[in-house]
């Protein structure tokens, strides 16, 4: 192998590495700060958030004299449009995968035993699923990953770390065999997404809108349970379609879905920007 070749190969290794150090100990420290808040939704949420934004800080300050947003947070008239796409695309996957199912009958919206919605707590929610869905695209579409796109080509990244990101939720309650399989073709399709876009506000975009949605119908997200309007979703069909506790992730209907958001993704009139560690000067 060429002195040039195996250079560049120890290189990558050695940012990437550097990185994954940096992201873990960021979100042990930031988690166990947190963990006296009582809540591990926030604590997932904001330490996902504050280690993602120190780690792809310091690597870009580090290793390529730039600054944060040179990850492809930089902020114009393609990056509100991206956003904008990526919000519809994600909303929109969700309601047809919880529409579906209302309109057919396969499912009943009513109210939730107990709850006691208030609009401080639905706030509260909309504001940590922003900062969780951030945290999580800068952490798992951030340097690394960009820094891997550029070194070894986007096949060659996006379905490890597709895989990856699955199973980084192999932990969370009600995980199924579904879920784990769901939730990597759902890193995929975000890996897509920013190769697509050349900026995280595509990916976000998506992200948050799923999120965002999901406990707006009442249904679990990812494992987690947030009670914000007041009324939950009655399925009628087994967990093998709804997701059971895991929430639609873990289900067959989100399986199905994700081919249809797959397309929109391709066809979409998305803005393409020159992403700095692919080569550009970064957004305008």
């Amino acid at each position: 192998m060429p002195r040039e070749r195996m250079a560049r190969i120890v290189g990558l290794a050695l940012r990437v590495g550097v990185y994954v150090f940096l992201a873990f100990v960021g979100l042990y420290l930031f988690g166990w700060a947190l963990s006296p808040t009582g809540s591990f939704l926030l604590e997932a949420a904001l330490g996902g958030f504050l280690a993602a934004t120190a780690a792809n800080a310091l690597a870009m300050r580090f290793f390529e004299r730039a600054h944060l947003t040179g990850i492809g947070l930089g902020w114009n008239r393609a990056s509100v449009r991206n956003l904008l796409l990526g919000l519809a695309g994600g909303a929109g996957a969700a309601a047809l995968v919880l529409g579906g199912p209302l309109v057919c009958g396969l499912a009943r919206l009513q109210p939730a035993p107990g709850a006691d919605p208030h609009l401080r707590s639905f706030l509260f929610v909309l504001v940590v699923l922003l900062f969780g869905a951030i945290g999580e695209e800068m952490l798992f579409r951030g340097y690394a990953f960009q820094s891997l796109v550029a070194g070894v080509g986007p096949a060659a990244t996006i379905l490890p770390m597709g895989v990856l990101f699955g199973l980084m939720h192999a932990a969370n309650l009600g995980i199924t065999t579904i879920g784990i399989v769901n939730t990597s073709l759902w890193g995929i399709l975000l890996g897509y997404a920013f190769v697509r876009s050349g900026d995280l506000w595509l990916p976000i975009g998506l992200h948050l809108g799923w999120n965002w949605m999901l406990p707006a119908f009442g249904v679990n997200l990812s494992g987690f349970t947030m009670d914000v309007t007041g009324y939950a979703i009655h399925w009628k069909i087994g967990p093998l379609w709804s997701g059971g506790a895991y929430g639609p992730e873990g289900g067959l209907l989100t399986s199905g879905v994700v081919v249809v958001l797959a397309v929109y993704l391709w066809k979409a009139p998305v803005r393409t920007q020159a992403a700095y560690l692919l080569g550009g000067a970064g957004e305008d």
